[in-house]
Order: structure tokens, then sequence, then C-alpha cells
């Protein structure tokens, strides 16, 4: 066994931790809005999420797993593809430790501004500032400062209509049968446009643009039928009132619950996979290739080490998210998932590594915000903020120590 194959084997195992750990924090962004408004359980929330991270990860995660191995980087200013082998481990080992820590205190942390700074913190000692794709390091800390303001207008926007055109309105009952479905046909709209045009299985079907509208607007329009068939059976009684309200956006949630865990596995598992692919190409080619396909094998990794995190520790994050920041209803809770899914999954299908923990975070700031800044817990927010400044520094600082160390044993 040479070095290379002993860095793969190793990546893969670190690879598989930083999964774990994303899964483990990430989760909070799926499911807390879900499980704070009671919609579902915490058992029902680490299923559901597990199992549609891993499907997120395994079937649509490939672009944006492209950009982190090969885009903030630039490997030809470091001539020793070992340096780079070596570089990539330690920024694995540093974003995973970091977060596993930040888990373990029940607070919500980027997994991307973690692997990012430990990629950048390794670079800069291994080839100089040069090495750093400063044009590309723009557009992803542009997405970290835009994902949760976009996230918490959304939020706040669609949680402002609910309550002006349902909650204020003299017949709740008759208004959210009226509102509900054109949502759920909005969301599918969404979901279906993006996987005809970003997913690798909708590019292969080749569609026309025209073709691939009609069929958004098609499944939109029968997803509009559907809903508006059943939430009539949801409430029967139209005094019910605002509880009848929320027990029709509790099944709503539901569903937006598992449209944010399937853009979060999208997202995320090039956090894991991304540096572990870069690894795989230098022990094969003994070089970065300037692209190449990552292996669906290393997708699964992604994906399981992703679901196993959810259920092991998932439960930590999702009382802070869920539960701490402001009191959450089913209608506010859909407010929060529709934001932070339409922020996660615009910015994956840009091949953005967007933050899915400012986006979630965002929303629920958002409507918060839309009852007035007294619902809005400000201590916790912002102990959650001093994590994610905190976050790039002690990833980039812990990679450079694992980077220096590895390089002094494998050289001398």
């Amino acid at each position: 066994m040479d070095i290379y194959d002993l860095f793969l084997y190793m990546s893969v195992g670190a690879g598989f931790l930083m999964a774990f750990n994303l899964g483990a924090n990430d989760v909070a962004n799926s499911m807390a809005s879900a499980v704070g408004a009671r919609a579902i359980t915490v058992r029902q929330a680490v299923f559901i999420a597990g199992s549609l991270n891993f499907v997120g990860a395994v079937f649509l995660g490939s672009h944006v797993t492209a950009t982190i191995s090969k885009g903030i980087i630039n490997p030809d200013v470091i001539a020793d593809p070992k340096l780079i082998m070596i570089g990539m481990f330690a920024s694995l080992l540093a974003a995973g430790l970091w977060v596993l820590v930040a888990t373990l205190t029940s607070l919500p942390v980027s997994s991307t501004h973690s692997i990012v700074g430990a990629i950048t913190g390794f670079g800069l000692v291994a080839g100089g500032p040069d090495v750093v794709n400063w044009l590309k390091m723009g557009g992803i800390v542009l997405s970290w400062i835009i994902s949760p303001f976009f996230a918490a207008a959304i939020a706040y926007f669609i949680f402002t209509h609910i309550r002006r055109y349902i909650l204020f309105q003299r017949h709740f009952v008759h208004q959210a049968k009226k509102w509900a479905p054109i949502w759920v046909a909005v969301t599918l709209s969404m979901i279906s446009l993006s996987f005809l045009y970003k997913t690798p299985v909708g590019k292969s079907l080749g569609l026309h643009w025209l073709v691939s509208l009609s069929i958004a607007a098609l499944l939109s329009l029968l997803a509009w039928a559907v809903a508006r068939h059943f939430v009539g059976k949801f409430v029967l009684d139209q005094e019910e009132g605002a509880e009848g309200v929320e027990r029709i956006f509790r099944k709503m949630q539901v569903g937006t619950s598992c449209y944010v865990a399937l853009s979060q596995g999208a997202n995320d598992v090039a956090n894991a996979i991304g540096p572990v692919a870069a690894i795989y190409l230098i022990a094969k080619e003994h070089m970065l290739l300037a692209k190449a396909d990552v292996p669906w094998p290393m997708l699964v990794l992604g994906g399981m080490g992703i679901a196993v995190g959810i259920a092991v520790l998932g439960h930590k994050v999702m009382g802070t998210v869920g539960e701490k920041i402001t009191t959450l209803t089913n209608t506010r809770g859909f407010a929060v998932d529709f934001g932070a899914a339409s922020t996660v999954l615009v910015a994956s299908n840009l091949g953005l590594p967007v933050s899915t923990t400012h986006a979630a975070v965002g929303g629920v700031v958002g409507v918060g915000l839309a009852r007035g800044f007294s619902a809005v817990d400000f201590r916790v927010l912002l102990r959650i903020v001093a994590y994610w400044v905190a976050t790039v520094p002690i990833a980039a600082l812990t990679s450079i120590v694992i980077f220096v160390l590895l390089k002094w044993l494998c050289y001398s």
C-alpha cells in the first residue's frame, strides 16, 4: 500500500465522519420547524429526514460536489499533488471536528463554512494567497450573506400573506381551503422545474424548455386539484377557527419539510464528499484533473453518513432551531420551510454551496419578526451568530495545524 492508497482509505473514513456530523447538525434545518410546531415527532423526523437526505445526496448532489472539490483552490499553483491530497484530508478532519463540537453544544453551525474555511486554510499554507480562487470565494461568501436574508424575506412574506388573507379574515377555514392548494401548487412547480433542469436524471431527458414548463404546469394543476380535494376533508366544520387552519397547514408542513430535506441532501453532501472526490482523483491519476465525474459510491457514502448522523445526534440542534429562537405554529413552520427550501434549492442549482443553516435560521427569524421584535429571542440568535463568525477561522486554523503535522510526517 503506497501513500496514495493510505490517504484514500483514511479520507473515506474522514468523509463519513464529516457526513455524520453534518447530518447530526444540519438535520435541524430540515425538520426543526416541523418538530417545533408539533407537526411530527422527533422519531418521525429522523426517519423522514434520514431517508430523503440520502435520496437528495445520491441522486441530486453531484453538481455542487464538483464546486467544492475543484472550485475553491487552484491546484495548478501547488506543484505536488500529494500536498493537495494531505490538505484535503486535513480539511475534512478539521471541519468534521468543529461541527461535532458545535453539535454537542446544541448549536447550529454551517458545515459549508467549516469545509470552505478548512480548505482555504491549508491552501494558504501550501501555496500562498494565489492558490485560493478569490473570485469563487467571493461568490460563496456572498451566498452566505444573501441566504439568511433571502430566506427570512421569503418566510416573512409568506407568513404575512397567511395572516392577512387567512388568519385575519372572519372565515378562517374557508380562506385556508382557498389558499392552501395554491401554495401546494407553487411548491410542486418549483420542485418539478428544478428536477427537470438541474438534476442528472432530468438533464438526461433532454426536454425542450417548453415541454418542461408544460410538465411543471400540469403537475402543479394536478397538485392543486388533489390538495383542494383533501383540504376539504381535513376540516369539516367551517366555524372551527384557527385550530382548523393549523390542522390544514400541519399536513402541508410535513410536505415542505420533506422538500427541505431533499434539497438539503443535494446541497450538503458536497461538504463531505467533495474533498474525498478530490483525493480519489489524485490517488487514481496522481493529479487533480480539471473535470471528472464524482463516483456514485461516494455519494452513497455521504448519504449514509448523513442519515446515521441524523439518527444518533440530530435531536440536539433540532431543539435549538425549532423551539428556542421563536415560537412556531404550523402556519409559521410552513413559511419557514418554504423560505429555507427555496433558497437552498435555487443556490444548489446555481452551483453555490449555500449554507442550509443560515437559510433555516433566517426563515425562523423571518416569521418571528412578522410578529414583532419581541417574538424573537435575540440572545439565542446572537449565540448562534457568534458560532457562525467563529467557524471559518477555527476550521482554517485547525486544518493548518493538521496539515503541517501530516506534511512533516510524510516528507521527513
